[in-house]
């Protein structure tokens, strides 16, 4: 049996899986536990036994009887063991509920009101999409320390408040929405974002992917959602432009990408989106105000237009800094200005944030001084930005930066 085989079946299980294991324990640690020894058991077996014909639940079964084994063997209470006895087959369980896709349910499943909406996004990257403490730490721009503490204190809640882990009934996935478009986007940005090995391309991708197919189902589920479209409308926008975004091992601006190598039809496909999110007045009548990934994906259809409009660009990022009250918005509306208005009217913007972690604070406050003269200052931003930089592209294009900032005038 070839491991590519098996590696596609843990990707396409482990989710549905892990929803499974969440709802027979309650107890998210011990889940994940259960069912990594149980893909373990399957990676050994296998490949010289054969793939059982249901694949899935055997996995289940098997994490299942994993973690019955690990409660009698901390010798926990007998009744928390009779919680356990299967009263259905595993094929059972996994049956079709209310949102049409394992993944999906997961994700409503961890995003439960009872949680802080941070510790619900947090726990659900961690479970869906398997990012380490560290990875989803980046996505909040706080600390590993600071992100473990906030999964171990949710975790707890979890445990000793009962929350149930099941998949919500169709009247309750409204009030969980915003965290489950959070967790959709996140996923995506991981995807999107990162670029190191070809293995980590390959991976990265996969995330990016299952974020689009996650967000193709939510717009099914919920096609009267205004931020249900624009949320698949952004990340499809952003998503028709990856293979312009490198060339070989270097990063290209928005400005330099060659935009043949753009996806046109994907493009047309979310400005439909985005048209709907914005002007349909059925859905309009559903939002008090435009939401946030609404704005976004207007900005992103905006930005594939050419000539470029950036004084539009920034009253959109108006908008939506005003509605989010996000630095890092803000910090997108000074690229914007710098464009409309100029460099010196975007960094006073700048200045006034205070994201000394973030690494495209300081790349854009350098980009700016370097389009003001002021090769110094911007050698230091830009020395700054490369000490934070997580890519081999980025690092390669703020090494160019650097360089240029002792070789050339300004541009």
């Amino acid at each position: 049996m070839r491991p590519a085989l098996i590696e596609q079946v843990f990707r396409d299980e482990w989710s549905r899986v892990l929803a499974c294991l969440i709802g027979y324990l309650g107890d998210f640690d011990l889940a994940e536990e259960a069912v990594a020894e149980a893909f373990a058991v399957a990676a050994r077996r296998w490949p010289s036994d054969g793939m059982p014909d249901n694949p899935g639940a055997w996995l289940v079964t098997t994490a299942r009887n994993r973690a019955i084994d690990r409660l009698r063997r901390d010798r926990l209470l007998a009744a928390k063991l009779r919680l356990l006895a299967p009263r259905h087959t595993a094929e059972e369980h996994m049956a079709e509920t209310a949102i049409p896709d394992e993944r999906l349910e997961l994700v409503f499943m961890c995003c439960h009101p009872a949680l802080a909406i941070e510790a619900q996004v947090a726990l659900t990257l961690r479970a869906v999409a398997g990012l380490s403490t560290e990875e989803i730490a980046r996505a909040f721009l706080v600390p590993a320390e600071t992100m473990k503490r906030r999964l171990t204190r949710a975790k707890a809640k979890i445990k000793l408040a009962g929350i149930p882990f099941a998949v919500p009934a169709a009247s309750q996935l409204p009030e969980r929405l915003a965290a489950v478009l959070a967790v959709v986007y996140l996923i995506f940005n991981e995807g999107y974002t990162t670029q190191e090995t070809l293995e980590t391309q390959e991976t990265r991708q996969n995330l990016a992917a299952e974020a689009i197919a996650l967000g193709r189902v939510l717009a099914v589920l919920l096609p009267a959602e205004p931020e249900v479209l624009g949320l698949l409308a952004l990340i499809l926008l952003h998503d028709a432009r990856r293979q312009a975004r490198f060339d070989g091992r270097d990063l290209v601006l928005l400005p330099d990408q060659d935009r043949s190598r753009w996806d046109w039809r994907q493009i047309a496909e979310a400005r439909d989106l985005v048209d709907r999110a914005l002007l349909d007045p059925a859905l309009q009548r559903r939002a008090a105000a435009r939401g946030p990934y609404a704005l976004q994906a207007a900005i992103a259809s905006l930005q594939t237009e050419n000539p470029l409009d950036w004084a539009q660009i920034a009253a959109l990022y108006g908008e939506l800094a005003d509605r989010t009250g996000s630095a890092v918005i803000n910090l997108n509306r000074a690229v914007a200005i710098a464009e409309a208005d100029g460099p010196q009217a975007a960094l006073a913007l700048v200045d006034r944030l205070d994201l000394p972690g973030y690494q495209y604070w300081h790349s854009t406050r350098a980009e700016l001084l370097r389009r003001l003269g002021r090769p110094a200052e911007a050698r230091a931003a830009y020395q700054h930005a490369l000490a934070l930089a997580r890519t081999v592209p980025e690092r390669r294009f703020l090494e160019r930066r650097i360089a240029e900032t002792e070789t050339r005038p300004p541009t």
